[in-house]
């Protein structure tokens, strides 16, 4: 294929994230992102030009829109000085870490028909599909020639056996509806499997994505076979807010004590999982220190993360028919040395060991010499995953 320099762009409620690279070197040439998008005098402004070194920082900036984010990018892209590119006729693709569409699984070019799929099972990603539907919206307005791609997080989890992936619904809403488990966080395990595929081709591994939402996956050889995230955001493991497995019958059981659906969605989605369990914060960091101190809610917070953890490694480990490889990635996966004894302890039955040195270390294999798992700790790279996705599409 042809070089071509690619824009990955990262969409939040009130942010924006952008790296652009030059394809097939897989090359970071700038990156940049605004926090606090729709602020008119508090976002703030970060850029970086990995070529030249020259980076900035702006404070109190006025960012009322996605729109006005994507184009002070872009001007600093193409400045002269401080720029990597003559003009944005360069950027030949945008890639999205795109997340749920009735029309699309895979990687797809964001076509009227997709970007209606997203609309259609908008209710199972609201936060999330809301934000990339307006970014992409922005995009296409001020890059109105450039191809646009969205690479799916349901993308790595397509090929799972359907034995695997459906509820035991009438089969007539999987097909009227499409009810089944579609997985998230595809881009980040695909990340993984690619990193574990180059030191073997046939292998079994479990992966897990540990941050502010989590998820775990079965991999084997490369593929997904399995993972915890169900239909929606609002299953698996315990997030930091948002409530993970539970009894959807909870919920009229709520209304009927009184409560209404706004309150009960808000209770699920933003005052939950970890931050509801503890009562102290979403963020695991705040939740470790108040158990340090003896904070007894914050204890148990982190148990019933942990314990649901290991349920998943526990039965994807029956899935495989055994384990080579455990990784832990993504924000607490990487950084929590104390969730990954926790989990690593729970596991001895199938023969995991830990180095305490090497995971106080934060070290890349953290297993002990004599585990018969090998037990990882791999930064996630998502935006390269979708730069690669949108390059070969």
């Amino acid at each position: 294929m042809d070089a071509m320099k690619v824009m990955v762009c990262n969409a939040g409620s009130t942010s924006l994230k952008f790296k652009v690279y030059d394809m097939p070197s897989e090359n970071v040439l700038a990156q940049g992102g605004v926090e606090r998008v729709g602020s008119a005098d508090d976002a703030i402004f970060k850029y970086s030009n990995k070529i030249s070194g020259f980076s900035t920082t702006l404070e109190k900036a006025c960012v009322p829109d996605y729109k006005a984010g994507i184009r002070m990018f872009l001007d600093y892209l193409t400045d002269r000085e401080k720029g990597v590119l003559k003009s944005v006729a360069e950027i030949s693709r945008v890639g999205y870490k795109t997340v749920i569409s009735r029309t699309c699984f895979g990687v797809s070019e964001l076509t009227e028909d997709v970007l209606q799929g997203m609309r259609d099972w908008y209710v199972l990603a609201p936060v999330h599909s809301r934000a990339y539907l307006q970014s992409i919206e922005a995009m296409k307005s001020v890059l109105p020639d450039v191809r646009m791609i969205g690479v799916f997080e349901t993308a790595f989890h397509k090929d799972i056996p359907i034995e695997r992936k459906l509820y035991g619904v009438p089969y007539e809403w999987y097909e009227r509806y499409g009810l089944q488990r579609l997985g998230f966080h595809g881009a980040s395990h695909g990340y993984i499997a690619q990193c574990l595929s180059e030191e073997r081709k046939s292998y079994k591994a479990i992966s897990c994505h540990l941050g502010g939402s989590g998820s775990v996956c079965a991999i084997l050889d490369g593929k997904s076979v399995d993972t915890s995230f169900g239909m929606s955001l609002e299953t698996g493991t315990v997030h930091a807010n948002r409530v993970g497995d539970m009894d959807g019958t909870m919920v009229y059981y709520l209304e009927q004590e009184g409560l209404t659906r706004d309150q009960i969605l808000d209770g699920l989605q933003k005052n939950g999982g970890m931050k509801g369990l503890s009562g102290v914060s979403g963020d695991l960091r705040y939740v470790e220190d108040a158990a340090a101190k003896g904070d007894r809610r914050s204890q148990l917070a982190l148990d019933v993360y942990v314990n649901g953890i290991v349920h998943y490694i526990g039965s994807f480990f029956l899935d495989l028919g055994g384990l080579d490889y455990l990784v832990f990635t993504a924000g607490i996966g990487e950084h929590s040395s104390y969730v990954r004894k926790a989990v690593c302890d729970k596991l001895a039955p199938i023969g995991v060991r830990l180095d305490e040195r090497r995971n106080r270390e934060d070290a890349t294999v953290i297993s002990a010499d004599d585990s018969k798992v090998i037990v990882k700790v791999i930064p996630t790279d998502e935006e390269l995953v979708v730069a690669r996705s949108t390059y070969r599409y």
